[in-house]
């Protein structure tokens, strides 16, 4: 589930409390976390409405005009509300800034080594050496670099960052100061 820089920043300070989606698949459940740029976010309650269910209350909560609203919430798929707020920071910040002592390092390259075994070649130490070699590089160049389609290159990305070993940029990535120990 993706949001606008602002809206996040409306849910960050409290602003926006809402949200509409239109679900082609199964929905969130009640309860649900998310992991956003500012942080956790819990999908407090969800629930399948029709469109003529939204009142004006609601739209004031989503922190959005009722015309920009409509139009992110035309075409197919069910009708989602959602009630959500920040819960917490996101654990890959402070994750990435812990420096991993001897035994930590053991298991963070168990995990690499599954991972690599896990899948047709080993690709985490060569995505580690890329990002380091190349910070700020846009993905799409880093993925013909390493002549994997962009998709499957940013889900790589994404395993690496989900141990706190890379960080987004605004365009590309680079190391975490543990992603760099670990590649040291």
């Amino acid at each position: 589930m993706l949001f606008r820089a602002d809206i996040l920043q409306g849910i960050a300070e409290g602003r926006v409390t809402l949200a509409f989606r239109r679900w082609r698949k199964s929905p969130p459940v009640d309860g649900s976390t998310l992991l956003s740029p500012v942080g956790v976010l819990s999908l407090d309650r969800v629930a399948v409405i029709e469109n003529g269910d939204i009142t004006a209350d609601d739209i004031r909560r989503t922190g959005m005009t009722a015309e920009s609203l409509r139009a992110s919430i035309a075409g197919d798929g069910t009708l989602i509300r959602i009630e959500l707020r920040l819960v917490g920071d996101d654990p890959r910040i402070e994750l990435r800034e812990h420096l991993p002592v001897q035994d930590e390092l053991a298991v963070i390259a168990a995990r690499l080594a599954r991972t690599d075994a896990a899948s047709d070649a080993s690709w985490t130490q060569p995505y580690l050496q890329l990002i380091a070699d190349q910070p700020a590089v846009v993905s799409r160049v880093l993925a013909a670099q390493v002549n994997e389609e962009l998709p499957t290159f940013k889900r790589r990305v994404r395993q690496l960052k989900a141990l706190g070993l890379t960080e987004s940029l605004e365009v590309g990535y680079r190391l975490s100061p543990r992603g760099r120990q670990v590649l040291a």
